[in-house]
């Protein structure tokens, strides 16, 4: 499907929505304001909320739909499998700093339970990442597998750091502090 929208007069807010949403999709930006999208009902639906909003504060969208020669169609399907396998390289780059971080932690003796919760934060939007970017792939774009193997051994590694931390906290607690005063019992009749 060709989506074309002329958002120039309406607020940017308008604009941004567009393109935010047409990203999300995994759209491919042919021209300024002209974008491609795989017809399937769920970017159909999309699509025409999309222009319900557009049209609905005055600005124009059209959604186009189009029969490609087979030549064209496979240039297509490569191009978005080609931005596909970006964000699916990309994530698998941005695992393996979660990886070093986690090992610097240890090095460090911060297996804490403070660590394991910013890490869990940080997996949760990898994990998040990961599902938007499958949504979005419609053609089976290569590094698919690898990012998922990427992700999954950030989930392996938390796990595990999570274990330690809870282990020291364990430890930490049971054992006395060498500089911390003990409490002693008084016997308020022997002062």
């Amino acid at each position: 499907m060709l989506i074309t929208l002329s958002t120039s007069g309406p607020s940017s807010t308008l604009r941004v929505h567009a393109w935010r949403k047409l990203r999300s999709l995994g759209a491919l930006a042919l021209a300024q304001s002209v974008y491609l999208v795989p017809e399937c009902p769920a970017t159909v639906r999309a699509v025409n909320r999309l222009l319900v909003r557009v049209r609905r504060e005055e600005a124009r969208g059209q959604l186009l739909h189009l029969t490609l020669d087979p030549r064209e169609e496979r240039e297509m399907i490569a191009s978005f499998c080609a931005e596909r396998a970006d964000e699916y390289g990309e994530i698998v780059e941005r695992t393996r700093d979660f990886l070093a971080e986690i090992e610097m932690e240890r090095e460090r003796g911060r297996t804490t339970y403070t660590e394991v919760e910013e890490s869990d934060a940080d997996l949760a939007r990898f994990q998040k990442w990961l599902a938007a970017v499958r949504k979005r792939d419609y053609f089976g774009a290569d590094g698919r597998e690898q990012a998922e193997a990427a992700v999954d051994a950030c989930e392996k590694a938390l796990s595990e750091f999570e274990a330690e931390a809870f282990a020291s906290e364990l430890a930490s607690d049971e054992a006395p502090a060498a500089n911390t005063p003990a409490l002693r019992v008084v016997d308020p009749g022997t002062s």
